[in-house]
């Protein structure tokens, strides 16, 4: 959707300043959660690439949006090889310079990857959460 390439990075997951992720919730028969998270420039950078619209100069509408459909899209992926009945959350969208994201219920991370395109590096998350 991007015309992104991007390739596995090997580095390490830091809490960092100006960060924006997206996530989606996963339910049902297997429950987790999905997160994109990526530094705010490059996260104009998506959204000038899905949008094809002059890289945003802040995290506006079209940012959330992008961040939350690149999350939508990942949990769509991950969906379609989990359980029959699995329904994905709206995607949510948190940006700051001084957060903290916690899918509540026992996180349990799965997979943390890192990736890197021409913007950078950027992670994707895997959260399943056990049941009581």
């Amino acid at each position: 959707m991007l015309g992104v390439e991007v390739q596995p990075a090997e580095q390490e997951w830091r809490p960092a300043r100006d960060r924006v992720t997206g996530a989606v919730y996963l339910a049902g028969a297997w429950r987790g959660a999905v997160l994109l998270e990526c530094d705010r420039d490059q996260a104009y950078y998506f959204t000038s690439r899905l949008m094809a619209v002059p890289l945003p100069e802040e995290v506006n509408d079209d940012v959330r949006d992008t961040m939350g459909e690149l999350a939508n899209m990942l949990g769509g992926n991950l969906k379609s090889v989990l359980p029959h009945g699995v329904v994905l959350s709206m995607p949510s969208v948190v940006e700051g310079s001084d957060y903290s994201l916690r899918v509540c219920g026992g996180n349990a991370v799965v997979e943390r990857v890192a990736c890197r395109s021409l913007a950078g590096v950027f992670w994707i998350t895997l959260v399943e959460l056990p049941y009581a």
